[in-house]
């Protein structure tokens, strides 16, 4: 499993630098809430990417891990972990009897990400995709109920998919340490420069406030 693992990983990488050239930043207004795949990720302190690189430059690489992650506890549960096996097959079994699935088919830089930006105060939207597909959620069939034995077997079931998640994180993490030198020399040439060239005109938006073309400056002379 390691090696396999060492190629996933190596792969992942290559895939977010190849994308990382394309990043931009962005420039609608930014969400209150963190995200919860990104904050204090261990994978992220792993590749050396810190709070100071733009989350958009996180996200795309904790995703990618994510999808290593998410199909190795995938084998490890259809091999070992017959219920829950069986308990997510019905749940995909109910995504699919869905008629709007927005979050399905994203690029690994979106997916995860809140479907609809925040509104503005005062004007809301007229509809949000999140709240299409929620329509569409609702008029889907719900799953039959569990007994009580049956949850508890199945909370010890999802326990053990967990801990096996836990492991496999941890492996590779530390594959991650090896790939940190060409991370960092890519985000040194990628995004390091665009972040300073906004600090940069920030800069100097707050030291001239006003456009002396606009003659706005011109109202205060006289004081």
């Amino acid at each position: 499993m390691e090696r396999s693992l060492e190629t996933q990983v190596s792969q992942a990488v290559d895939a977010w630098l190849r994308w990382l050239p394309r990043w931009q930043p962005a420039t609608h207004r930014g969400r209150v809430a963190p995200c919860r795949l990104c904050l204090g990720s261990p994978v992220l302190s792993a590749a050396g990417l810190g709070a100071d690189v733009p989350h958009a430059v996180q996200h795309g690489l904790s995703v990618r891990i994510k999808t290593i992650v998410d199909r190795a506890v995938a084998e490890y549960t259809s091999r070992n972990l017959p219920m829950l096996q069986a308990e997510l097959d019905q749940q995909a079994a109910r995504n699919r009897a869905r008629s709007y699935r927005p979050t399905e088919d994203l690029e690994p830089e979106f997916e995860g990400l809140p479907l609809d930006p925040d509104p503005l105060p005062g004007a809301p939207f007229l509809f949000t995709l999140a709240g299409l597909a929620a329509e569409a959620d609702a008029v889907v069939p719900a799953l039959p109920p569990l007994t009580e034995e049956a949850k508890a077997a199945l909370r010890q079931e999802v326990g053990l998919a967990d801990d096996y998640a836990n492991m496999v994180g941890r492996e590779i993490c530390t594959v991650l340490l090896h790939h940190r030198l060409r991370i960092q020399s890519a985000v040194g040439e990628y995004v390091e420069p665009q972040v300073e060239a906004m600090l940069e005109e920030l800069t100097r938006s707050l030291d001239a406030p006003f456009d002396p073309r606009d003659g706005a400056s011109g109202e205060f002379d006289g004081l």
